[in-house]
């Protein structure tokens, strides 16, 4: 008999975990998904342009039931697991229905966090996480409409891009000196929030919400200084924690999330954990390239390949209303780096290198990012930049591509 595999969590890393088991072993295990959304797994990046209206629903699908189903797999949505019982190897799904397993995959994400300050449970306050969201948040940001957003990261900055576009009046608090201050330095950042103002977005920083008040639903949001903001609508993206409700419950070993180790198993060697509720190594990931990293590993490790997962290099790639942006490993020289920088703020060019003992140690671009790719690699293999100095700041026709330097 197949050995019963059931996998919590129907999100992007959980498909990119079974797209890669069903390439490697076709059959070899009895699947079964269960996710407590509604929908199949969808694309969550395209969450800020769906909200936005560039996208529709079925853009931000990824695979139709058809794919489930010639794959063999057991698909069940709209249906939160309530309880792993580790002794009898049984998931509970809703009140009644219980699934046996043989291995089991964690992929149950992350929980967004509200601030824990006076009147956050008024409605009208939403956070900005999944299709559920986008259809609430919508649904508020009527005519007229005044709308708050919290949290100046990559989430907050994409709900704000999203509210302007509808033509909502949009201000965008945030309690640190400058936007995404994990991936930008101030430079970067300054230009980031005049990307965003010059699409009708408020930019507040060091904003610090004291808390909301209105009678029946949010009317008006209060800084620390006493700052009054009239707010017909509060969009909440103050960052995520890892979802580890149900491997708690089961006597999993918990810390930031569920821990790991390079295989991706848990303290019980039947089960496993990938993406946003993982902690390997003490990190935990909120971005989706760990995510499908991690994936690959899990899925060669069951079906009896060696792999593991060391971690991955974090970076980030986006557009901010337009402005491309690129940021991966250091953001600001450690001691003994060099920092170098090419600025053209009339073009709106920015380029920052962090190069220590030859190497390249980090790279912030904002404007042009064409050679992102290449410094991605350089920093991952800690190549000489010697001869490339030049190339990276300045950029060169044909840069070479991180597969042929990884080769």
């Amino acid at each position: 008999m197949k050995e019963r595999l059931v996998v919590i969590g129907n999100g992007m890393a959980s498909l990119r975990f079974l797209e890669r088991l069903t390439e490697r072993a076709p059959g070899r295990y009895d699947v079964t998904v269960v996710g407590a959304e509604p929908q199949a797994a969808y694309n969550r990046v395209l969450l800020s342009s769906l909200l936005g209206g560039e996208v529709d629903e079925a853009a931000c699908a990824f695979r139709g039931l058809d794919w489930y189903e010639a794959h063999g797999i057991r698909l069940i949505t709209g249906a939160p697991v309530t309880q792993i019982d580790r002794e009898n190897a049984l998931v509970m799904v809703g009140e009644t229905h219980v699934l046996p397993f043989d291995k089991l995959v964690l992929a149950v994400g992350s929980l967004p966090i509200r601030l824990p300050k006076p009147g956050m449970d008024l409605p009208g306050i939403i956070t900005f996480r999944d299709l559920a969201d986008v259809a609430a948040i919508r649904k508020a940001a009527v005519t007229g409409a005044k709308a708050i957003v919290i949290g100046g990261g990559l989430l907050g900055l994409e709900a704000a891009v999203g509210l302007a576009r509808l033509g909502v009046d949009t201000t965008l608090l945030h309690v640190m000196d400058r936007l995404m201050e994990r991936q930008l330095d101030h430079h970067a950042a300054g230009l980031v929030k005049r990307a965003m103002e010059s699409r009708g977005v408020r930019v507040l920083l060091k904003a610090d919400t004291a808390h909301v008040e209105g009678d029946g639903r949010v009317e008006r949001l209060v800084l620390s200084d006493g700052t009054v903001l009239p707010a017909d609508l509060v969009v909440m993206s103050v960052g995520v924690r890892p979802n580890a409700v149900l491997a708690q419950g089961a006597g999993l070993d918990v810390g930031r999330g569920i821990k790991v180790d390079d295989r991706m198993t848990s303290s019980d060697p039947r089960i496993f954990a990938l993406g946003e509720c993982a902690e390997h190594r003490g990190m935990v990931y909120g971005l989706v390239e760990p995510a499908y990293d991690q994936a690959e590993v899990l899925s060669r490790h069951l079906v009896g390949e060696e792999a593991a997962y060391l971690g991955t290099s974090l970076a980030t790639s986006l557009k901010v209303s337009g402005l491309p942006v690129f940021s991966a490993g250091e953001i600001e020289a450690p001691e003994h780096a060099e920092t170098v920088v090419m600025s053209d703020p009339g073009l709106g060019l920015y380029r920052k290198l962090i190069i220590g003992d030859g190497k390249l140690l980090g790279a912030v671009f904002v404007g042009d990012i064409a050679e992102q790719g290449w410094c991605k690699t350089l920093i991952r293999t800690g190549e000489p930049i010697a001869d490339h100095r030049d190339d990276l700041m300045f950029g060169r026709v044909h840069a070479p591509d991180s597969q042929s330097l990884a080769a």
